[in-house]
């Protein structure tokens, strides 16, 4: 896309020009033209006005600058300083500084180009000078105290009240609190009820609750469906209890493989207060609840090996969610969507496993095939010698009218063309430019999809080829899960009607995707 520049006369400039300093926006013009040639840059239009105003509302022609940017008219804007541009207060900073953020467009100037969407350069857009970060720091270590010292008085910090309760501003006092919700409050004594005595003689776990609300109709706070997770965040919920917490489970960042993590673990030291809210569930329920959680629920992967050979790699058509394998003592165990109430019927985990291995047989055969008969299509050197001509022959074309593109500007220097003539010559430079740069991006992807092919036939396809060899001979199934993912991306699996009553138990759909595919085989 090109570029654009934005030209400010203010009240001190009027008071240099007096002074005898010369005409600002000439001066000012000159100074981003030259930018823009050392920079390379196709401006194709200019933004210039004359103001005292200190506001966006008292400024028109920065007002139709922010709306081109919004539309993403522009790769960048020149000015001489950003504070040609953010002038006015804190508001006015922020709509400016927002406007450029989300619509990627750059600020760019003789001292410093800044990029929007980098933290660093949009923190010294919008704060300059007058807040360091050290300043920063000290004020969120005092919102982090002040917050501290709300939980300890019994206020509640957060900004969404839990499920069963709503926020409530305190009367007379700083603060929120938490109320009942006339309905969600039933729920939230329900769950505990069943998970705690269970209904009718019958042991109720955190799956079969979710089970039960969602034939009961009950909405979740989030999402469509209640989910054996959600019932588990809330049993281990202590604002049940009329507590109020803090930093429960504050995020934890890390560097792993070159790049920073978030996580959000339970944390031991945190802040538990007695809260000014009414307590839901008496502490006996609430204790006895950790009791039979911690007697009955232990994490299948936090001491025990994967019994899963397909953990992590099949995904339900329906809901997205990763199929999870459920154990039965007198039968095949069986994959399933964990969501309660998907419409995606479960199958027996061999019949899965068994059907994705003969896939890649056949896959493999059926490209065996191909190449005995056509002579391996899939050599595709003078497919990627084509595109390669092409991209090079378009990065000549852009190189050329880059060298255009700046003789303008000397013809510009040089008195040859006029403001106008310049602007009008390096749009149609621009529109070229952008053309070509399309067309580049073509070959460009081409090129990447064709050394892409090959890539698979050297490296992924062997690799298939050495998996199936070897499968059966692994012993455990994480074994055979660490082998299945080496060489799969993902899988989709498919079943709406089950096969246990008519029809065939077997009568699901897989789509595999091998590593580095886009579509499945």
């Amino acid at each position: 896309m090109p570029y654009c520049t934005y030209l400010r006369k203010s009240r001190a400039d009027a008071e240099a020009e007096a002074r005898g300093e010369g005409e600002t926006l000439e001066r000012h013009r000159k100074i981003l033209f030259d930018l823009a040639k050392r920079l390379h840059l196709d401006v194709t239009k200019e933004y210039a006005e004359i103001v005292s105003g200190e506001t966006i509302a008292s400024r028109p022609v920065v007002q139709e600058l922010l709306a081109d940017v919004e539309q993403g008219l522009w790769n960048g804007v020149l000015v001489v300083e950003v504070e040609r541009l953010a002038r006015g207060d804190t508001i006015d900073q922020g709509i400016i500084a927002q406007t450029f953020k989300f619509s990627d467009t750059k600020i760019i100037t003789p001292m410093k180009t800044y990029d929007p969407n980098n933290e660093f350069d949009e923190e010294y857009f919008e704060f300059g000078l007058f807040m360091s970060r050290r300043e920063y720091k000290t004020i969120n270590r005092r919102l982090q105290n002040g917050r501290a010292a709300s939980v300890r008085e019994g206020k509640y910090v957060g900004n969404k009240p839990p499920y069963g309760y709503t926020r409530k501003k305190l009367d007379h006092d700083k603060g929120y609190t938490l109320l009942p919700h006339p309905d969600q409050a039933k729920v939230i004594q329900l769950i505990f009820q069943w998970y705690t005595e269970g209904l009718e003689n019958e042991i109720m776990g955190p799956a079969v609750i979710a089970t039960k609300l969602n034939h009961m109709h009950i909405p979740p706070q989030n999402g469509d469906a209640w989910v054996p997770a959600s019932i588990r965040r809330i049993l281990r919920n202590p604002t049940y209890t009329g507590k109020v917490c803090w930093e429960r489970r504050k995020v934890v960042k890390k560097m792993a493989g070159g790049q920073l993590v978030k996580s959000r673990p339970d944390a031991k030291d945190y802040i538990l207060a007695d809260g000014l809210h009414e307590a839901l569930i008496p502490m006996e329920t609430w204790n006895k609840a950790q009791e039979v959680m911690t007697q009955s629920h232990v994490p299948s992967n936090a001491h025990l090996p994967i019994q899963n050979p397909l953990a992590g790699l099949v995904f339900c058509s329906q809901c997205g969610r990763r199929m999870i394998r459920r154990p039965f003592p007198s039968r095949p165990d069986t994959l399933m969507c964990p969501l309660s109430g998907c419409s995606t019927v479960a199958s027996d985990l061999d019949l899965v496993e068994s059907r994705i291995l003969e896939s890649l047989s056949r896959w493999l055969r059926r490209i065996e095939v191909d190449i005995q008969t056509a002579g391996r299509p899939q050599n595709n050197s003078a497919q990627i010698e084509l595109f390669t001509a092409a991209l090079n022959q378009a990065e000549d074309d852009l190189a050329t009218l880059q060298k255009q593109v700046d003789s303008l500007y000397d013809l510009l220097e040089q008195g040859i063309y006029t403001k106008e003539v310049f602007l009008q010559r390096s749009k149609v430079l621009s529109e070229k430019l952008a053309d070509k740069k399309k067309e580049r991006s073509f070959y460009s992807r081409k090129l990447e999809e064709e050394q892409l092919k090959e890539t698979q036939h050297q490296d992924v396809i062997p690799a298939i080829e050495h998996a199936l060899e070897i499968y059966d001979q692994l012993e455990t199934a994480a074994e055979k899960n660490r082998l299945l993912k080496s060489v799969l991306d993902k899988i989709i699996y498919s079943k709406s009607d089950s096969g246990r009553w008519h029809g065939s138990p077997d009568a699901f759909e897989l789509e595999i995707y091998p590593k580095t595919y886009t579509q499945p085989i």
